[in-house]
C-alpha cells in the first residue's frame, strides 16, 4: 500500500484552516498561470476573477488529500480494521485495486476501485471526496 498526498484535516475546522491556508498558494498559481498565456493587467483583472481564484484553491486543497493506494484485499483488511467507519464505495467489484481516503469528522471512508490507471483513480477519488464532504466545510 502506497500514500499519497499531505492534507489529512481530522476535523471540520481543521480543514477549513488548511483551506484558508492554500489562499495565497492559488493566488499565485492563478497569476503565474496569467503570466504565462501572456495576459495583459487589463485582461488579468477581465478574467482571472475571484471565482477563478477560488477554483484554484478547490484544486489545490483536492489535489493534496491523503489517499491510499492498494490492491481491493489491503482496502478490505482496513475496512476490518476499521468497523466503525461508513463506508462508500464507488466503481466496480471485478477490478484488483482501490484507493480511498477517510474523513474523520464524517466517521466514513471513501474509496474507489480501479484496474490499471491509479493515477486517474487518486484524481477522481479527490473530487469526489472534496465536492461531498469539504466542499461545504471550507
Amino acid at each position: 500500500m502506497e500514500e499519497r498526498g499531505f492534507l489529512a484535516p481530522e476535523t471540520e475546522a481543521e480543514a477549513s484552516e488548511q483551506y484558508r491556508e492554500l489562499g495565497t498558494a492559488a493566488q499565485t498559481v492563478s497569476r503565474e498561470t496569467a503570466k504565462a498565456m501572456e495576459f495583459d493587467r487589463e485582461e488579468y483583472r477581465e478574467r482571472v476573477t475571484s471565482d477563478v481564484v477560488e477554483t484554484a484553491r478547490d484544486a489545490l486543497f483536492a489535489s493534496l488529500l491523503v489517499v491510499s493506494v492498494g490492491t481491493k484485499a489491503e482496502f478490505e483488511a482496513f475496512r476490518d480494521e476499521h468497523p466503525d467507519l461508513d463506508v462508500r464505495l464507488n466503481g466496480s467489484d471485478n477490478v484488483e485495486h482501490a484507493v480511498w481516503h477517510v474523513v474523520p469528522f464524517a466517521d466514513t471512508v471513501v474509496a474507489a476501485t480501479y484496474q490499471n490507471e491509479p493515477d486517474a483513480a487518486v484524481a477522481t477519488l479527490r473530487r469526489i471526496v472534496h465536492g461531498r464532504f469539504y466542499s461545504d466545510v471550507v
